[in-house]
């Protein structure tokens, strides 16, 4: 796990979050402060869990939480909540006959930094008219006039679950521009869960990746896609044998591709193929891996760990 951050604007050290059916953690991470985390898993991995236990909804009993500097469990002070925007993945069923002006006329009473003037500019930006009931939206403007709304307190921390969820790709690119542009004066912290690789891609500087229940690992997203690769090797009938490949430098998993042939995931590529080569055996390939890929890898090995 990777993240040599000086200053987080989340922090959760030793935390487990429990209910019935479901266990989330013990989570030691820290969410850089102005920088945007993409938060990635199947679904039930418990990302919207996370999101819970940072708005106060979801109780935090075991370990130590913080957000914008203020401990979570075990105190009162929810002034931190004026500095937060939220998207949920699914809309509050007892919103329906709402307007989004009313809406945001409630939201404003909550928030001392309301900007009435950046809400219409959100809404032009979207295309939204703010007059219309939100049951009466299409679910794409629906998102669109409740993401308005979580940005036009200009929040120091912005949580986005599955922001993009039923945007067409021309309301997909406006609210990249406007997510990139709330990022610009360097002092806000931006966490989404989602499922949009392109969106993570072109947004995130860190990814946190959660698998039923477990943090994978934080990772500085261009230093893991540089890191990561997979080598082709072939191994010779008079050669080493496969028990040589597993002490393969940075290896993170190791599969067979045919007679003689493996495909090795490694995060140290360099010293993987010189230790290959050093070996006797021959590369015939190096490729850059996909973050599904990086992904199939780090829950392949949860799996064999479980």
């Amino acid at each position: 796990m990777t993240t040599n951050v000086t200053e987080a604007a989340i922090s959760w050290r030793g935390v487990k979050l429990r209910n019935e059916q479901f266990t989330l953690g013990p989570l030691d991470i820290e969410i850089p402060r102005g920088m945007v985390t993409a938060i990635v898993g199947p679904n039930g991995s418990g990302k919207s869990t996370l999101f819970r236990s940072l708005l106060g909804l979801e109780p935090i009993r075991e370990g130590e939480a913080t957000a914008l500097g203020v401990r979570l469990n075990g105190c009162e002070d929810e002034s931190y909540k004026r500095e937060v925007g939220f998207l949920p993945e699914n809309p509050y069923g007892h919103e329906n006959s709402l307007t989004a002006d009313e809406k945001a006329k409630f939201a404003s009473g909550l928030y001392p930094n309301w900007d009435w003037e950046k809400y219409r500019k959100l809404l032009r930006h979207f295309d939204v008219d703010g007059s219309v009931k939100l049951s009466k939206m299409s679910k794409g403007m629906r998102r669109k006039a409740e993401l308005s709304i979580a940005m036009s307190h200009d929040p120091e921390l912005l949580l986005l679950d599955e922001p993009s969820s039923g945007l067409d790709p021309f309301a997909w690119k406006t609210m990249l521009e406007e997510l990139q542009r709330y990022m610009e004066p360097g002092d806000r912290t931006l966490v989404l869960a989602t499922h949009i690789l392109e969106e993570i891609r072109r947004l995130a500087d860190y990814i946190l990746f959660l698998y039923r229940g477990k943090v994978l690992g934080l990772y500085e997203k261009d230093r893991l896609l540089d890191d990561w690769r997979t080598l082709v090797v072939q191994l010779s009938a008079s050669g080493p044998g496969i028990e040589k490949l597993d002490a393969t430098p940075g290896l993170q998993g190791l599969t067979e591709a045919g007679p003689g042939l493996y495909r090795l995931e490694v995060d140290s590529p360099e010293q993987g193929e010189q230790y290959c080569r050093a070996c006797g055996f021959q590369v015939l390939g190096i490729q850059r891996m996909e973050l599904e890929d990086i992904l199939s890898c780090l829950i392949r090995k949860e799996e064999a760990r479980r």
